[in-house]
């Protein structure tokens, strides 16, 4: 009787392109509107309101942030776990939920202001 040698090879773990680029659109929507407003303190001439072109960037990139998060995780589901990366999402989700509540404080801010101007005069 000949005994049969087998030999199991752990497949390497695939790139999760998508949990990587949930996690830097993260950085960009939690990082945007605080860099924005450094800018205009660095900047001679510039005042506070030049920061608003921040605010739907950093909408933008925290919904397309959470979209790549869950596309990472759906293809984490559809691999059975070959597909690695759930660290990434998670930072990206937790980083997309920051830029959008610096989203929204900046907007309620913005209009705050827009809006004690227009009651001023």
């Amino acid at each position: 009787m000949a005994a049969v040698r087998i030999q199991t090879l752990s497949q390497p773990r695939r790139p999760n392109f998508r949990a990587w680029l949930a996690f830097l659109f993260g950085v960009l929507a939690a990082g945007i509107i605080p860099a924005a407003i450094e800018l205009t303190r660095k900047i001679p001439g510039a005042v506070l309101l030049d920061a608003v072109w921040a605010i739907p960037v950093a909408a933008l990139a925290a919904t397309a942030s959470l979209l790549f998060a869950r596309g990472a995780r759906g293809a984490i589901l559809r691999t059975l776990g070959h597909v690695g990366g759930s660290a990434w999402i998670r930072v990206g989700r937790i980083l997309a939920v920051a830029g959008i509540c610096l989203t929204l404080s900046a907007s309620i801010a913005v209009g705050l202001y827009e809006l004690l101007l227009r009651l001023e005069h």
